[in-house]
């Protein structure tokens, strides 16, 4: 099973094309379109779709036609996610919707004046839910990422779409990012850190989840135990063609150790991959 190296996944080419019927044919073409291309991809990344069976058959128990079916399905909605966050930075949302569970919860994290720690994983799509919370419930959102996308990649969607309508957090071996999210959680902003991979090298946490043994980034949850802001866990998964279900948990105040963070992260982790497996987009080295 590979290992995660922070990197979008996806060549250079492709990108301009998807871009390109996006802007000229419409969602509804890129989303045909990319039954071939996604396909494919469940042909041939080999890795990738040996993590996801290995998901589906040992983890959730599914037997092997259906763990292969959920798969393909899988590959595809990713696909769909992909080309959604290209739409969004074109400014192209008009056939977008979405409700959100428990959207007061933000709200009076906004409120409390002391900004806000969000922590997501790798299902849905979290980055189109952002989108559509700039503006409703913050001006300001930051991402704390790996900024390690292929460079050709990153100029060429910069230039043609203005770029990230997020202020990136980027980590760094300096630790400089810590006085960035302190800064950010000081006026009042929204920080939103995905929980759910680590590198090699890097300090992780071993938790059941789904009665396996698994490793999670220690980072995230020791960042939300020392500062004095609330905690949620939001997800965004698509719940339709051209819509989202966004959700937020009752957010943690008060002083909890990394460890209690963590646990109670991984419960509502598992209580939405339940509901939406064929999200569950982590296609890397993940169990013990």
């Amino acid at each position: 099973m590979s290992r995660w190296d922070g990197k979008t996944k996806g060549s250079l080419a492709g990108y301009k094309i998807f871009l390109f019927f996006i802007n000229t044919l419409g969602l509804d073409f890129a989303y045909g379109l990319l039954q071939l291309v996604t396909y494919y991809y469940y042909l041939f990344a080999a890795k990738q779709k040996s993590a996801l069976l290995d998901f589906y058959q040992n983890t959730l128990h599914l037997p092997i036609p259906k763990a292969k079916k959920l798969a393909r399905k899988n590959f595809y909605i990713f696909g769909q996610t992909l080309v959604d966050r290209a739409a969004f930075l074109l400014g192209k949302t008009e056939k977008f919707t979405h409700v959100f569970e428990n959207e007061q919860y933000l709200i009076d994290i906004r409120d409390g004046g002391k900004g806000g720690i969000l922590l997501s994983a790798h299902l849905g799509n979290w980055e189109t839910a952002g989108n559509l919370l700039k503006g409703r419930i913050t001006p300001t959102i930051n991402i704390v990422m790996l900024d390690a996308e292929v460079e050709s990649i990153k100029q060429f969607m910069d230039s043609s779409t203005g770029g990230s309508r997020f202020k990136v957090i980027a980590i760094k071996n300096d630790l400089s990012h810590i006085i960035s999210i302190r800064n950010a959680l000081i006026n009042n902003e929204f920080v939103a850190i995905h929980s759910d991979r680590y590198l090699d090298g890097a300090k992780f946490i071993e938790l059941d989840f789904f009665g396996r043994k698994a490793k999670f980034p220690y980072g995230p949850f020791i960042i939300a135990s020392k500062f004095d802001a609330p905690v949620t866990f939001v997800f965004a998964a698509k719940d339709g063609k051209y819509s989202y279900h966004l959700s937020a948990t009752l957010p943690l105040t008060g002083k909890h150790k990394p460890e209690e963070i963590a646990a109670l992260y991984v419960a509502e982790l598992e209580r939405k991959v339940k509901e939406y497996p064929e999200q569950w987009f982590n296609y890397f080295k993940f169990f013990v």
